[in-house]
């Protein structure tokens, strides 16, 4: 009797370390193939607009995203921002052996302008984009379009070749914005090319055919573009022109930006950089910003930035810059007038 409770008492044990180490290999499969990341920008600001003082601390962004590598060929992410609304949810599979070519289904940022799908965490601004991106793409300051932070649903082509000096992409795009359906029956088509000829240097070029639908409801108009009625369609056309370096001795980027929505066009061009201060770890940064959003009715704004910023910690940092801006919207009338901002900001980011 002894023999047999002691053969299956170890038979038991055996089964036991079988499944426990059955489940730590799931356990591991799964941590491997599931990566998470996420940071955070908030800080203070103090504005003087037209003889008006204002200032605030705020919290602009905090960002959770999971990515999860189904297979070799296969993945998907999720973004949401706790500070407003889901933000992307794609999945994506390479069609080819090598990164010539795959398939992206969801909602993404779009590949119009140079800046608009790079994250704000890697931009030198605390205002992050240029106001030409940030009008032309949906980020936020076209009330035709609303806050649709760059992002849209559709379906991409991507790839790259040549060792990845030539990236191509092209998508179909409902054009109405993040978690919406198209507002009409209508697909926007932005494509994107990139080259790298040499090491450092980024050339890009970017195109966008679609038409718009207003979001704007009752007898409210863009100052920007007052002809266009509430819930009209519009010809929405838009193309960019740019280049990204990056060396030890100094970062810049800059970008030629047109516009065309209805009979209106808006055109402007940026330059962005920053400069190592005696350390890798503090830089000034400094940018040039110029857009019109009305050619027709003169709606020019010059924008400046300078500023400091110091990485404490791999992609954390804290930054000070002063903005200045020579036209701004007020009671939905553009005005030509100074605005002054001193802008304070801390990012952390993981991973």
């Amino acid at each position: 009797m002894l023999a047999v409770a002691m053969a299956i008492f170890s038979s038991t044990a055996a089964m036991g370390q079988q499944q426990h180490a059955a489940e730590t290999d799931w356990l591991q499969d799964i941590s491997q193939r599931i990566q998470l990341h996420g940071y955070a920008q908030g800080g203070f600001n103090y504005t003087h607009n037209n003889g008006a003082d204002a200032n605030t601390f705020e919290i602009k962004r905090v960002l959770f995203w999971a990515n999860a590598q189904i297979t070799d060929r296969w993945s998907f992410l999720f973004m949401h921002d706790f500070s407003s609304v889901v933000q992307e949810f794609y999945t994506d599979y390479r069609i080819t052996r090598n990164k010539a070519l795959t398939i992206r289904l969801g909602q993404f940022k779009n590949g119009l302008s140079l800046e608009n799908p790079l994250s704000p965490t890697a931009m030198e601004a605390i205002d992050v984009y240029s106001e030409g991106v940030t009008y032309l793409t949906g980020c936020g300051s076209d009330p035709l379009m609303g806050v649709q932070y760059g992002r849209d649903l559709g379906l991409s082509l991507f790839g790259q070749t040549n060792n990845g000096k030539l990236r191509y992409e092209l998508e179909v795009m409902n054009g109405q914005g993040i978690n919406r359906k198209d507002g009409n029956a209508e697909k926007d088509f932005i494509g994107r090319l990139e080259y790298r000829p040499i090491t450092g240097l980024n050339l890009v070029a970017t195109g966008q055919l679609g038409r718009g639908h207003n979001i704007l409801t009752d007898g409210r108009t863009s100052a920007y573009n007052p002809t266009i009625q509430n819930g009209q369609d519009y010809k929405r056309n838009r193309w960019t022109a740019g280049f990204d370096y990056k060396s030890k001795a100094f970062n810049a980027h800059g970008e030629y930006l047109e516009g065309y929505d209805g009979d209106v066009t808006s055109r402007g061009a940026y330059i962005t950089g920053s400069v190592p201060l005696g350390t890798p770890e503090l830089e000034f940064v400094g940018s040039y910003d110029y857009f019109n959003f009305n050619t027709t009715l003169d709606y020019d704004q010059h924008k400046a930035i300078a500023g400091l910023q110091y990485w404490f910690f791999k992609k954390c940092r804290v930054q000070l810059q002063y903005v200045y801006k020579s036209a701004y919207i007020a009671n939905n009338q553009f005005v030509h007038g100074a605005n002054h901002a001193v802008m304070c900001q801390m990012q952390i980011r993981f991973n």
